[in-house]
């Protein structure tokens, strides 16, 4: 393990097709404005011919191309997803030889919309000096909504985004700072998706055979006052491992579930509109490629710079909540 956590690409990619609130009131009773006034989304992106698969192999292109660094000096590829294409194979080893990283090590985790964060901690204990990682958040959530539930499905939308990472010491900035993760698996069932089918010749007939449990469930109320609890309380628990105030921090990358949800965590914390960049608007919920797709978009847009401190938070299913404090 090691302090270097050095950020050398960042990327993002999209489903060509884009859906506007508008499009929804087709399928469910809803309009605009409901939307926009309860979560801040506008639209979302779904995939049509697009995969998890192929969304992450999208971003790990574009990450090799940025870094000029050749496929085969990877040692480590982590996709966060809770939407695979498969069971198994995960979807890591298939960005592995869709991009002839044959020496690289690959595996998915699934911590739901904190998967991210999660593998930023995973990245950061396994890469020893010299090296690289392949981070990446890919999901198509679109698969696991009912799309006449209003309650769920307006929320969201698919999408993939990611890092390459080094642990190369001579590099002058890039550290891991702090961090924190916590979670909460008496309250898991208050959000719930992809609920597998019992079929084996023993399998035993319930009531809810039939439902649609595959698609997501959520106690909206239960899971609005985990994140405003506990997201601010994990957050100052990395600031104070990272020594630092909320002041120092340039940005806070949080997980971007909810507009609303957001806003209450940067008033809890005294936040400036300014630390708490929002994309949610465009993009919806995407889970675990949530926070890589909004960094990706700071970057490029260089609303961060080298040097600058900075704070990602994921929560979501598990109940799980994780906040790593880095240097840029």
């Amino acid at each position: 393990m090691t302090t270097n956590f050095s950020i050398l690409a960042s990327a993002k990619a999209l489903p060509t097709t884009q859906v506007m609130n508008q499009e929804l009131t087709q399928l469910m009773p809803t309009s605009d404005d409901w939307i926009k006034q309860r979560t801040g989304i506008r639209s979302r992106h779904i995939a049509t011919t697009e995969t998890t698969t192929s969304l992450a192999v999208s971003v790990a292109q574009q990450l090799l191309q940025q870094s000029q660094l050749a496929a085969t000096a990877i040692d480590l590829i982590i996709v966060a997803t809770m939407s695979p294409d498969y069971l198994t194979p995960a979807t890591a080893p298939q960005v592995q030889a869709a991009i002839g990283a044959e020496q690289a090590i690959a595996f998915d985790i699934n911590v739901a919309c904190a998967g991210f964060v999660y593998g930023m901690q995973l990245v950061h204990q396994y890469l020893q000096p010299g090296q690289t990682a392949l981070l990446i958040g890919s999901e198509t959530l679109s698969r696991l909504v009912d799309w006449h539930d209003r309650s769920t499905a307006v929320l969201f939308g698919d999408g993939a985004g990611g890092m390459l990472i080094s642990a190369t010491p001579s590099l002058m900035t890039g550290r891991w700072l702090g961090s924190h993760y916590a979670t909460f698996g008496t309250d898991g069932h208050y959000l719930t998706a992809g609920q597998q089918p019992r079929v084996n010749p023993w399998s035993v007939a319930t009531d809810d055979a039939d439902d649609n449990r595959w698609a997501f469930q959520m106690n909206g109320r239960r899971v609005y006052d985990f994140v405003t609890k506990q997201v601010p309380r994990s957050i100052e628990q990395a600031l104070i491992q990272a020594d630092l105030k909320s002041s120092d921090i340039k940005a806070f990358v949080l997980h971007q579930a909810n507009a609303r949800i957001v806003a209450s965590v940067g008033q809890k914390l005294n936040l400036t509109s300014a630390q708490l960049p929002l994309n949610i608007a465009q993009y919806g919920n995407t889970a675990a490629a949530s926070e890589p797709i909004l960094f990706a978009e700071m970057v490029a847009q260089q609303q961060v710079q080298r040097g600058d401190k900075l704070v990602f938070t994921g929560f979501g299913g598990g109940l799980s909540v994780g906040s790593a404090v880095i240097e840029y």
